[in-house]
Order: structure tokens, then C-alpha cells, then sequence
């Protein structure tokens, strides 16, 4: 298997890991490097990164480029996540990184964050026939993940990450006291979140990460004399937390053997930890020891196997299914719409020569093509629209979501014009694919006009430039022939050819 290199740009460190994946799908990390460049230290308080800390970013890169070329690494896949998200000039940063060693930066979104972390998770830990919580306790942000048998329902971001609680925290200068107490009450302010998301969830296994919580294994070890190096229990916490507090800054790093950028966001990091903990109600949490930049390397392997990035089918379309319950929507209409949009996929592949991508991108738009009527019936196409791109949709990136919410704004009324600005921004490609699977949408919606689920399938025939379609299901079907005719337009405007429906 050859070897790959995953880098992951944090707020409070840069991280490197090279590695390879056996042919037990097993995945061995060789090379495991921190460079502790803080660019949160820079965003949180000033909004950007500083020329010193640019230039310290770039002598990091350019190590990690060293180490790359030693390895023989065959791809590289470098991302960046709070920190470097909201930065101001963010885009001028990549730009140098690019320019001093060839490597290209992305960021990623919280859900993209919470996906990588959550593959290196599942790889350490079973997570089948389990309610799972994975906090991902970063410098400038905290992901908390949750998941059913072994498929993601839902994450959420606050931006109370270890470095961010720091920044804040430190600006009113206050004394270790009362920054301690400080620290409590910020965290405490996300408790009703926290409940929300919980939503009563009974949690089976409490995983955390990030190098925080790898750290208090450590610290349990040295300073409860316990040897478990796999967990932590909330006690254990509490008492880690009560005699970490005791100790001065220099005194975490001389006697508690702490990295210096390690020994100030530790008691940050661990107060939100225990709050998590409480309002869960776990009483244990499992520190596995990976994150970003494993699920990285997973990702990168499972490309690589397939010769396309991995889809991430289950946690998307679970993703949606929330989405859609959340706004109300009919889904039993919305089953069958999706039932007969990938049908029609299939059917026609060599009219639209479209890939299983975005087939994806079609079966999520048509679960929530109908849930703008939850704003309002009226132009509900166009409130399906806003709401889906206002959707946190795990397993997707950005530029997915707006394809998504621009097919939903299509399957009804107006065919997409250059007039309108969602569809104006979009590039040309994009705006192709658009229009193909906006019109299959169409079709599909059209065979469950009014909601009953009547038809059951359909067959197809295709001689340029007629394209007959027949519907099969119960009665005669005579609105559905008649709202198909009605709504064939798009299709045969973007096919070019001349629709029919047969008896």
C-alpha cells in the first residue's frame, strides 16, 4: 500500500502523520509530528494571523515537507479548522504556505472536522448496537458528535475550544482564582445546548479527543498513580482538575512535564470536559489517541482503494433524514420521490453520463425538495433553498450543499435562469449538473403528485428524440400522466428530447 501524508492545521498546533494501510485495512502511522505554531493565539484576539506567526507556519510546512520527501509520500492532504476558518486572511495564508512548499491548505468545516475525527474513532473503537457522544475538544472550537449503531445523527460546533476559552478568559485579567471560576461559568452558558442536541439521548460511551485529553491520560497516571491508560473516569477528573489548579504555570511545565502551549489551555480544556460530562451524565470518557489527522489518512486510503472520495452514503442520507424531520416534512412523499429520482438515475445514465456522486447529491435533494413548506407553502421551492443551505449536512462539503439546495429549488415553477443569483454564482459545470438533476427531480416529483405513493416504478424507452416513459403502479394514474406532461419542460430542454408517457 503506498504511503500517505496527512496534515491537520489546529489553533493551538500544526500535526503531521504519515502512514499506510494493511491488507487487513489495519492503519499504521510512521511518522508522528507537532509543531507548535498557535495560530489561535493570532484569530481569537485579533482576528488574523501576524507576519511572525505566518513566518513560523511556514518554517513548520516546510519541516513537514523534508519529512515527506524522506518517505517517498505519494499524496498529501493538508487541512485547517477553527482557527484558520475564521481568520481574515485566511486566503493570503494559504496562498504562502502554497507558494514557500507546494502544499496545498483547505479548510474544512466543523461537520467535515467531526466526520474525520469521528473515522479515526470508529477504527479504535466499536461503536455498533451503542448511543455514542465523541468530544473533539480543540483550541478554538468543541465538536460533539452523536451516534446511533455505528452511524452519525448529529454534530454540533461551539466555539469553546481550549485556546478561544483562554484568549477570552485572559483578556479580563484576572487572577488563577477566579479565571478558573470564569472558565466554569463560560462553559456552564452552553448547557442548554448541549441538553438540546442531547435531546434526551441515553449515552452509551463517552469518546474523547484531541491532544488535551491525551494529555490527562498522562496526568491520571502521574499524578493518580493509575496506569489505565484508555480512560478516564468523571472523579478522576474531577481530582486531576483540582490538583492540576495548584500548580503555577511554570511549575505544570517543570514538575508536571507539560508542554509549554500545553500547561495554559489544559484547565480550560478540562473544566469544558467535566461540564460535558455532567450534563451527559457520563460518568466515563475513552481517549483513543487519534483525530483529524487519522481520519485523514483513513479517507485518503478509501479514495485510493475506490479511485473516487469516499461518499460517506449512511452518515449523509442519516444527516438528511434529520434535516427533513426537523422541518416537518411529509416522509412517506419524500421516500418515494427519492425512491423514483435514483430510479430514473439509473434508467437514463447514458443521457445525463452522470457519476454515483452525483447521484448522491440528487437522493439528498430529493428528501428535502418539500421542506420550505415548513416556512411556507407559497414558493416553498425557494424556501427548501435557504433551509438546506442554512443545513448542517455531515459527509458533505460546502460546495455540495448549494448544489443540493439549488436541485430542491428547482423542482418546481422556473427553470433555472442566469438571472437568478443562486444559480449565477454557480460555476458552468455546475450549473449543467443543476439543470440534468433538477429536471430528473421533476419527473420524479411529478409521479407522486399528490402524495398517495401510487406509482411503484417505471419503464423507459429512448429513441432520439422521443423518450417515452410508463408508469407502473395502482389505478389508471390519469394525474400523474397528466402532472408528468406538465412538468417535463426542464427535461426536455436539458436532454433535447421530445417527452411521452405511455398508457
Amino acid at each position: 500500500m503506498p504511503t500517505l501524508c496527512a496534515i491537520d492545521i489546529g489553533s493551538n498546533a500544526m500535526r503531521l502523520a504519515i502512514g499506510f494501510m494493511d491488507h487487513n485495512r489495519k492503519l499504521h502511522v510512521v511518522e508522528d509530528l507537532r509543531e507548535p505554531v498557535r495560530l489561535g493565539l493570532d484569530v481569537f484576539t485579533k482576528g488574523s494571523i501576524s507576519k511572525e506567526t505566518t513566518r513560523r507556519s511556514i518554517e513548520a510546512f516546510q519541516r513537514f515537507k523534508e519529512v515527506i520527501e524522506q518517505h517517498h509520500v505519494l499524496k498529501v492532504r493538508a487541512v485547517a479548522t477553527s482557527a484558520l476558518r475564521e481568520s481574515q486572511n485566511r486566503d493570503a495564508f494559504i496562498k504562502k504556505i502554497q507558494q514557500a512548499t507546494g502544499i496545498e491548505l483547505k479548510t474544512i468545516t466543523a461537520e467535515e472536522e467531526a466526520l474525520l475525527v469521528y473515522l479515526a474513532v470508529s477504527k479504535k473503537i466499536p461503536l455498533d448496537f451503542k448511543t455514542a457522544m465523541l468530544v473533539d475538544i480543540g483550541g478554538g472550537s468543541v465538536e460533539i458528535t452523536l451516534a446511533r449503531n455505528g452511524k452519525i445523527l448529529a454534530t454540533e460546533s461551539f466555539q469553546m475550544g481550549a485556546v478561544r476559552l483562554l484568549q477570552v478568559l485572559e483578556r479580563q485579567k484576572y487572577g488563577e482564582k477566579k479565571f478558573n471560576l470564569m472558565v466554569q461559568e463560560y462553559v456552564e452558558a452552553a448547557r442548554k445546548r448541549f441538553n438540546q442536541k442531547l435531546a434526551g439521548e441515553k449515552i452509551d460511551l463517552c469518546v474523547g479527543t484531541g491532544g488535551n485529553l491525551d494529555a490527562l491520560l498522562l496526568l491520571k497516571e502521574q499524578l493518580l498513580h493509575k496506569k489505565d491508560a484508555s480512560n478516564v473516569t468523571r472523579p478522576e477528573l474531577e481530582t486531576i482538575l483540582k490538583r492540576v489548579r495548584k500548580y503555577s504555570y511554570d511549575d505544570r511545565v517543570t514538575k508536571l512535564g507539560l508542554r509549554p502551549d500545553r500547561a495554559d489551555v489544559i484547565i480550560p480544556a478540562a473544566t469544558a470536559l467535566l461540564q460535558i460530562l455532567e450534563v451527559s451524565h457520563s460518568n466515563r470518557v475513552y481517549i483513543p489517541n487519534v483525530g483529524v489527522k487519522e481520519g485523514l489518512l483513513i479517507d485518503m486510503v478509501s479514495e485510493l482503494l475506490t479511485g473516487a472520495p469516499p461518499l460517506h452514503h449512511d452518515e449523509v442520507m442519516t444527516s438528511v433524514r434529520r434535516t427533513g424531520e426537523k422541518y416537518s416534512y411529509d416522509e412517506a412523499h419524500a421516500e418515494t420521490v427519492s425512491r423514483l429520482s435514483l430510479e430514473l438515475f439509473d434508467m437514463t445514465r447514458k443521457l445525463h453520463r452522470l457519476d454515483d456522486g452525483n447521484k448522491l447529491l440528487l437522493e439528498a435533494a430529493a428528501r428535502l425538495h418539500d421542506i420550505g413548506q415548513f416556512v411556507n407553502y407559497a414558493a416553498h421551492h425557494k424556501h427548501s433553498y435557504y433551509l438546506i443551505k442554512a443545513s448542517s449536512l455531515i459527509g458533505l462539503q460546502p460546495g455540495q450543499v448549494e448544489l443540493i439546495a439549488n436541485i430542491a429549488r428547482y423542482h418546481r415553477k422556473a427553470m433555472p435562469k442566469a438571472t437568478h443569483e443562486n444559480y449565477r454564482i454557480l460555476q458552468p459545470r455546475e450549473k449543467v449538473l443543476v439543470s440534468k438533476l433538477s429536471a430528473l427531480l421533476r419527473v420524479a416529483d411529478a409521479m407522486d403528485h399528490d402524495h398517495s405513493g401510487k406509482v411503484q416504478g417505471m419503464r423507459v424507452e429512448y429513441k432520439r428524440p422521443h423518450f417515452l416513459v410508463k408508469m407502473v403502479g395502482q389505478g389508471d394514474l390519469l394525474l400523474e400522466r397528466w402532472a408528468l406532461l406538465k412538468k417535463c419542460d426542464l427535461f426536455e430542454k436539458v436532454f433535447k428530447v421530445k417527452f411521452g408517457v405511455k398508457s
